[in-house]
């Protein structure tokens, strides 16, 4: 029997590096939710914003949390013109094509990451990147709980705006149906575009919360693609809420099969979570089937 000491901490840094994981997911399932494909170049995105952090500090001096501030609408641009004007005049209304042209953009943008920068692992070092928190018997890392912190914030605006805003009731009326929605005046590609864009604006966030404590290299991204799709089947393809619960205890999870299986199987427990899910409940907790 594993003592309350050393169980609380777990179950606290699970759901901490669950935040995190659960922001990757929101991007995912945003897009998920309007476009129903699965964004192959998701990985190499995160990539390409972790070296935007990376840099902003090197070159510019810019604390990651700042960086955030810009770097965020810098990618929605980005994500939009890349829906816009690359991913759907390339996919002729075909969602296969889709899937090949994500996937050939994430083999692009690694190899030029890889072309222009090599395979070196790089870390930035911060003051606080090692200060600590203590709350009760735990000792939580300052990143971890601003993560945590930031994530819980942009998980409630993205609720917010999808509920209550125009863009979010045209962005849910694309999802759920395009055609009448089309025929209401909705500028579908515009929306397609915007929601993109929300995605990969969601991995600059991101980006900007790891670097702290996380290095980078050109595949670094694809570490977290296969636990974010894990969270979205879990959640529930599409569902917003479902991302945020479900990277919360899929981090749980990891922390807590680490901690009785040893550091490097924490994984282990993820993918088998992952299985089970897909077997007994396709439909996740909150989306449709899978």
């Amino acid at each position: 029997m594993v003592s309350s000491v050393i169980l609380v901490p777990a179950l606290l840094n699970g759901l901490m590096t669950g935040a995190v994981y659960a922001l990757v997911a929101l991007g995912l399932t945003l897009i998920y939710g309007v476009l129903h494909i699965i964004n192959f170049a998701h990985g190499a995105l995160l990539t390409a914003a972790l070296f935007a952090a990376f840099f902003a500090n090197k070159l510019l001096g810019i604390d990651p949390y700042v960086a955030a501030l810009f770097l965020a609408p810098l990618f929605f641009g980005i994500g939009y013109a890349l829906q816009r004007f690359v991913i759907g005049p390339a996919a002729h209304g075909e969602d296969r094509n889709i899937l090949l042209v994500t996937l050939g953009l994430a083999v692009m943008i690694e190899n030029a990451l890889l072309y222009a920068f090599r395979a070196d692992t790089r870390t930035i070092n911060l003051s606080y990147a090692f200060d600590v928190v203590e709350i009760g018997n735990s000792f939580l890392a300052v990143p971890r709980v601003v993560a945590f912190g930031v994530v819980v914030a942009i998980a409630a605006l993205l609720w917010f705006a999808m509920r209550w805003t125009d863009t979010g009731k045209a962005i849910r009326a694309v999802a759920k149906e395009k055609l009448g929605a089309e025929l209401s005046g909705i500028n579908v590609a515009h929306i397609y575009a915007v929601t993109f864009g929300l995605g990969t604006a969601c991995l600059a966030v991101t980006a900007c919360l790891l670097i702290p404590t996380y290095y980078i290299n050109p595949h670094a991204g694809n570490a977290f693609v296969l636990i974010a799709f894990t969270i979205v089947v879990l959640g529930g393809m599409g569902s917003v809420a479902g991302a945020m619960l479900g990277g919360l205890f899929v981090g749980v999870v990891e922390s807590f099969s680490g901690l009785y299986l040893g550091e490097s199987l924490g994984q282990i427990g993820i993918f088998v979570m992952f299985i089970l899910v897909l077997l007994f409940r396709p439909s996740g907790l909150f989306g449709e089937r899978a």
